[in-house]
């Protein structure tokens, strides 16, 4: 399965992603030996924040400065930047587009477009915006699993009209098999020939490893992981395991790992991500994990029963 990956490149999502963990409480000298290390690992791209705006969300006060990334602030905390590419994400409608500067002016490298499928038209007109700026860019239409299959069509025809350089293959709620991940990919590769392909995978199931493998033997391109699986809820695929198992000789793992003892395993005495059973719970119900981050947060946080019985209740409801 690993035999065909030389064309794959790693995004590494930790401070990104696993700041939905923390509240991007993440300390600076983090935030540079993670860069470091992964430069010295050779992974390809470092997502080192959000690029949404403060004005158009709510807790701004509160969030670390990797919620909303500003460009004086990062030319400080990397001064020199090495092999490693510097990406940010940014959601449809959390983003003024006079925020986002000429990337001549910027550390960023690569700008990812997050939307749900009914905003494909709104992120794709930011996509063209962040092009015309120089940068490379991603759409990374969330919560596939549970997209119809004639909206993503209707949705691929824009999509291939437009200048977008990666089109992403997400499952935002870790429910995703490899059979669905399998179809999926063909489904991209047969509507958008032309677009270069991503896979973001979360760990409800324990599949994310084993979807972006699958992903990554079918051709696509961009994978994202974060060190130690850190990710909101149930987490990522690993880093350290993409590094040691893709066949490319400029990874190299030991780096990943000296990440992982300095602060990796202490913040995993602090914080809590990974396959943890209300995860997988709604997982198999297909469904946005924030039920299951709430019970974590309770005094019931291990009434999995009850949870289940609870879910399955509503579940029941619906149908």
């Amino acid at each position: 399965m690993t035999s065909n990956t030389g064309h794959c490149k790693i995004v590494d999502c930790t401070i990104r992603d696993g700041g939905l963990v923390n509240n991007w409480d993440f300390s600076v000298e983090f935030v540079q030996d993670l860069y470091r290390w992964l430069n010295e690992a050779g992974v390809d791209y470092m997502e080192i924040g959000y690029k949404n705006s403060p004005k158009l969300l709510k807790g701004a006060d509160s969030a670390g400065p990797w919620r909303f990334l500003d460009d004086k602030f990062l030319r400080e905390v990397i001064p020199q930047k090495g092999e490693t590419k510097l990406s940010a994400l940014c959601d449809v409608g959390r983003v003024d587009e006079n925020d986002i500067l000429p990337r001549e002016e910027s550390l960023l490298d690569l700008i990812r477009v997050a939307c749900y499928i009914q905003d494909v038209d709104k992120a794709l007109r930011l996509v063209e915006l962040f092009r015309q700026r120089g940068y490379e860019t991603t759409l990374n239409i969330m919560a596939l699993s549970n997209v119809m299959e004639n909206q993503l069509i209707e949705a691929f025809k824009a999509i291939a009209d437009s200048p977008v350089d990666i089109v992403y293959i997400v499952d935002s709620y870790g429910s995703l098999l490899p059979d669905d991940v399998n179809y999926l990919v063909d489904q991209f590769q047969k509507y958008l020939p032309n677009k270069r392909l991503g896979a973001h995978m979360h760990n409800n199931l324990q599949m994310a490893f084993a979807n972006t493998l699958l992903a990554a033997g079918k051709g696509v391109e961009l994978l994202d992981a974060s060190v130690y699986g850190m990710g909101r809820a149930a987490g990522n695929c690993p880093t350290e395991l993409l590094v040691a198992k893709l066949k490319n000789p400029k990874y190299e793992v030991r780096p990943v790992l000296q990440m992982i003892e300095k602060h990796m395993i202490p913040l995993r005495e602090k914080e809590e991500w990974g396959y943890i059973i209300p995860y997988m719970i709604t997982g198999l119900l297909d469904e946005h994990p924030r039920s299951a981050m709430a019970l974590r947060n309770s005094p019931d946080k291990d009434k999995a029963v009850d949870f289940y019985d609870r879910l399955m209740t509503v579940e029941t409801v619906r149908s």
